[in-house]
């Protein structure tokens, strides 16, 4: 048969290439070599080859170092073989001196490796134990819970063990079910309400789409759209690492229910930025109507309406009354806060508004939560202090604009146990006065000071009428409902 001249033209030059390749010059460690048969060797059996090659120069150290040089046939993978291994035969050879010292770096490289690997899982160990330990504790904690205490919550809510329970943190299972009950429901809402205050909302949610105001007059429908417009912008911004209240996410029509149902319910409160966080974590814990009826209750409670109505009177009362702990128990720090003129208000309206929610990691959260719902609104002003105590050392060394920002924004790795440590250690207890005692006494200084003042129509009471905008001078004296951010 008769072959083209095309075709050995092809063959030719393919051959000639395979031949160029077979004997191509290079250095064989970086792998300018065709990929061999046998498979690269690994990195243990690079340091066994290692091992007993050493001994073999210990046992005839005459011999020259150029006897020992050889030409290597594997790729190394990592520059510890770079280490091991003599130099290719087209390099100079390594001396005796820098052999050994290879040797030993590599020796300490890898005593350096297995002493971090040992310490890590020693770590890992530990945390497993403490997680198991964890885990033990918390499910015999809930069948105690679930078999002794709610049963009989009445009679057992206030015993010392269970007190001690309830500080050890509620087992999830039983968290939400200890939470409805310790807040109550003093407003006597029934599932049933909520219904038709979730159906007046969504009536008034398409109504207020399809016609505007043209029903209502311009006040009412200013207030209602700017209520709709701040409930879904802080929906898009509650938890928002978590995923599951932003839209499309599988609370967020729940949590735009809960807060729409709300307005309606109190429409003299209506909806303020920070509530979202607070009803988010019920829902969390709670069934639809149960998370309803603890956010109105809750809401309801004498601190929480004073900041979300925004009673400015009693917000300075419950500010006064938290520096006179403040100054009790941590006195530099208070010292370091007035000489910068900073206000609890700075940073305590985040933390009430939004019950830590906001400002501590969620887990953590609900440890202050579980305490709360137990003791009360003192538990809300016991922890700003816990924290003040557990950042001391920080803040002592930062000043007023660098102090606002990491209140604001606390540590995301803020450890629960030594928060609850710092908390347990703050005395709520002042010249024999608790804080019950401090804050009625305050209040009542207020009111008798703002009765003779209105009969008086003293300086002082021109002052407080005229005092500068605090906004202006980079304070937050009080804020209105959609001033707070």
């Amino acid at each position: 048969s008769v072959v083209s001249p095309v075709k050995l033209m092809v063959e030719s030059l393919f051959s000639r290439k395979q031949r160029e390749a077979q004997s191509a010059p290079g250095w064989k460690l970086f792998g300018k070599v065709p990929l061999r048969e046998s498979p690269p060797k690994d990195s243990k059996t690079i340091q066994q080859e290692y091992e007993a090659r050493a001994s073999k120069s210990d046992q005839s150290p005459s011999l020259p170092a150029q006897g020992r040089r050889k030409n290597l046939e594997f790729e190394p993978l990592s520059t510890t073989a770079l280490i091991l291994e003599d130099r290719p035969a087209s390099l100079p050879a390594k001396s005796e001196e820098e052999a050994q010292r290879h040797r030993q770096e590599y020796d300490e490289m890898v005593a350096e490796a297995k002493k971090r690997e040992l310490k890590e899982a020693q770590k890992k160990k530990k945390q497993m134990k403490e997680r198991f330990k964890q885990e033990e504790s918390i499910a015999n904690a809930m069948v105690v819970w679930n078999n002794e205490i709610l049963p009989n919550w009445e009679s057992m809510r206030g015993t010392r063990r269970v007190r001690d329970l309830w500080w050890q943190g509620l087992p999830p299972n039983v968290r939400g079910k200890v939470w409805s009950l310790a807040i109550g429901n003093e407003l006597n809402i029934t599932s049933d309400l909520y219904e038709i205050f979730l159906s007046r909302a969504k009536e008034r949610w398409k109504s207020f789409r399809e016609t505007g105001s043209e029903m209502e007059s311009d006040a009412d429908s200013a207030d209602r759209e700017s209520s709709l417009d701040l409930i879904k912008l802080d929906i898009s911004r509650t938890f928002p690492p978590l995923f599951i209240f932003q839209k499309g996410g599988p609370y967020h029509d729940l949590l735009h229910s809960l807060l729409g149902a709300y307005t309606c319910y109190r429409p003299d409160v209506g909806y303020v930025q920070g509530m979202s966080f607070i009803a988010a974590v019920l829902i969390l814990n709670l069934e639809e109507a149960d998370a309803f009826i603890a956010f109105a209750n809750l809401l309801n409670k004498p601190c929480q309406m004073a900041f979300f109505r925004v009673d400015h009177e009693l917000m300075l009362k419950y500010f006064a009354a938290f520096e006179v702990f403040f100054e009790e128990n941590l006195p530099r720090l208070f010292n370091h806060f007035k000489s910068y003129n900073l206000t609890p208000d700075l940073y305590l309206i985040d933390w009430i508004f939004t019950l830590y929610t906001k400002s501590l990691p969620l887990d953590v959260a609900c440890r202050v939560w579980d305490v709360f719902c137990r003791d009360g609104e003192e538990f809300l002003f016991r922890t700003g202090l816990g924290i003040l105590r557990l950042y001391e050392d920080v803040l002592l060394q930062m000043d007023f604009i660098h102090i606002a920002q990491f209140l604001t924004r606390l540590p995301e790795d803020t450890p629960s146990e030594r928060l609850l440590s710092c908390i347990a250690n703050t005395q709520m207890i002042s010249s024999n006065r608790k804080w019950a005692q401090v804050s009625s006494c305050l209040k009542d200084a207020q009111e008798d000071a703002a009765g003779g003042a209105e009969r008086t129509h003293s300086p002082a009471s021109h002052q407080r009428q005229e005092r500068p905008d605090p906004l202006e001078h980079g304070e937050t004296w009080c804020v209105s409902q959609h001033d707070f951010q």
